[in-house]
């Protein structure tokens, strides 16, 4: 069985929330290091402070295109560029999903492929909002994420009206691709939701709370 510690080899230590000031940054860098999280996700205009600052100690993951998407192509674009030249490794996009709800999926593979050959060996994961989506969008999206060869398809923002369930992550293992893998987020509150994620065939794990619920497990387990 997988100990509490090990869970958090799979997170994406996250903190995107509009009022997140420097200090707050700096307590999610310094944890990610402590405990050893796969990345740091943070706001575009933290990048390079923090790349600056922590030297290559820490992953750092953003945002494009966040939280709703529907910026143009030329914009996240752009973004994208930016974020990997002030350092970011992993860069999480919001796909447009108006295009979705459009029965454009070529657009939307298109914007794909162009933000894959934007970060060239970096990290992309493809955030599809599956609380907008119909079961057969969903699985629209898992082929566009695919074809266009992202690295991750990815459930939530954490910004929408619901977050990631099993049943979706069970989905996405039946229609994408051998090389994609996947990142469940939003409203995963526990160390034993995460773990059971995991278990299902998440690679990564979003999420904000992670090392304060290890604090709090680790503490009980001490009296």
């Amino acid at each position: 069985m997988m100990k509490d510690i090990e869970v958090l080899k799979y997170v994406d230590h996250t903190l995107l929330k509009a009022v997140a000031n420097w200090e707050d940054i700096k307590v999610l860098c310094d944890e990610a290091i402590e405990y050893g999280t796969a990345s740091v996700c943070v706001p575009p205009c933290y990048v390079k402070r923090i790349s600056d600052e922590y030297k290559g100690k820490v992953n750092i993951c953003t945002v494009i295109g966040f939280p709703l998407g529907y910026q143009t192509r030329e914009v996240k674009l752009v973004e994208c560029k930016q974020a990997v030249a002030e350092g970011a490794s992993e860069v999480d996009m919001v796909i447009n999903i108006t295009d979705v709800k459009n029965g454009d999926y070529k657009k939307v593979e298109e914007e794909i492929r162009a933000l894959k050959e934007a970060v060239g060996d970096k990290i992309l994961k493809v955030i599809v909002e599956t609380c907008y989506l119909t079961e057969d969008e969903k699985i629209k999206m898992c082929e566009a994420v695919t074809k266009a060869g992202a690295d991750y398809i990815k459930t939530s923002t954490g910004f929408g009206t619901g977050g990631a369930t099993l049943e979706d992550i069970r989905l996405f293992k039946d229609h994408i691709g051998p090389n994609v893998k996947i990142k469940a987020s939003g409203g995963i509150r526990s160390l034993e939701e995460m773990k059971a994620y995991i278990e299902e065939g998440c690679s990564r794990i979003g999420t904000s709370s992670a090392i304060s619920l290890y604090k709090n497990e680790k503490k009980e387990s001490d009296y």
